[in-house]
């Protein structure tokens, strides 16, 4: 069973940096696409970054492009979000998601999510 664990979040203010890890396990995640999403309170879940776990393109909010940064290192089963220039907006739960068929920027194709981790910017 496919398992993703993240980890890296907290409080920090406007300008800073954080870098946000999810580790995964229970899978070969050859052919996956890995995501980044966050939630706002009272808002939707939404796409932040994502990239294929074989290597290539990685895709951005147009939020966070310029900003964010999501790479993977394969042998350690890992993805990393690199956020810096960090905005009171981007404050939201943060989930790390595994998608079987393929790099996407919907959450209705990731089938695996992690329990997230909280980011807060203060202004």
């Amino acid at each position: 069973q496919v398992q993703l664990v993240e980890s890296g979040g907290g409080l920090v203010q406007a300008g800073d940096s954080l870098r946000l890890s999810c580790a995964a396990s229970g899978g070969t995640f050859r052919a996956y696409g890995m995501g980044w999403f966050r939630q706002a309170p009272g808002k939707e879940r939404e796409f932040v970054a994502a990239l294929y776990w074989s290597g290539g393109s990685t895709y951005y909010a147009d939020s966070v492009k310029g900003r964010f940064t999501i790479s993977r290192d394969k042998a350690k089963s890992m993805v990393y979000l690199q956020m810096n220039s960090l905005k009171p907006e981007d404050s939201a739960v943060y989930y790390c998601a595994a998608a079987p068929y393929g790099s996407s920027r919907y959450v209705q194709d990731y089938a695996y999510w992690g329990q997230g981790t909280q980011v807060t910017v203060s202004s």
